[in-house]
């Protein structure tokens, strides 16, 4: 059985980031951001490539494995439950399988993966919805990090 892990940023430090990852033995770091930008320093996707890189960690971006925008903003309204609608409903778009399916066979070559989206709770953010979708496609544990 492989093991992933997940991690949001919404609460931690780019140091603080980084060891999480080094400490679970991450090499490989799928950012599932439909939108790979940030306020927050360091976690917009060419300054976290450049942090990854230099950790000795590696960068991907799966946008389509990402929220669309009205599941985005039913997650900033507070609805949760709609976002899992939308969510989920996206998942079963040619693209975003086909993204699934490239995920699942990175995670199948042995590589430690940590799907990473912005909020600190993995119950609420979709990255849990990813991390189950891929646990229908192999065995896999999921560790949910907290920096």
């Amino acid at each position: 059985m492989q093991t992933i892990a997940t991690i949001g940023y919404e609460d931690a430090t780019v140091p603080r980031f980084l060891d999480a990852l080094r400490d679970e033995g991450v090499e490989l770091l799928v950012d599932v951001r439909a939108v790979a930008s940030s306020r927050r320093p360091g976690f917009a996707k060419t300054r976290l490539a450049a942090n990854l890189e230099g950790a000795g960690i590696e960068y991907l971006h799966l946008r389509g494995l990402g929220t669309p925008a009205e599941g985005r903003a039913a997650a900033r309204a507070g609805r949760h439950d709609e976002l899992r609608r939308i969510f989920l409903e996206h998942l079963d778009t040619p693209g975003t399988r086909a993204e699934l399916e490239a995920l699942a066979g990175i995670v199948r070559s042995g590589r430690r993966v940590c799907l990473l989206c912005l909020e600190a709770d993995p119950a609420r953010c979709h990255r849990s919805m990813v991390a189950d979708a891929l646990a229908g496609l192999l065995p896999v544990e999921v560790h949910h990090l907290a920096p």
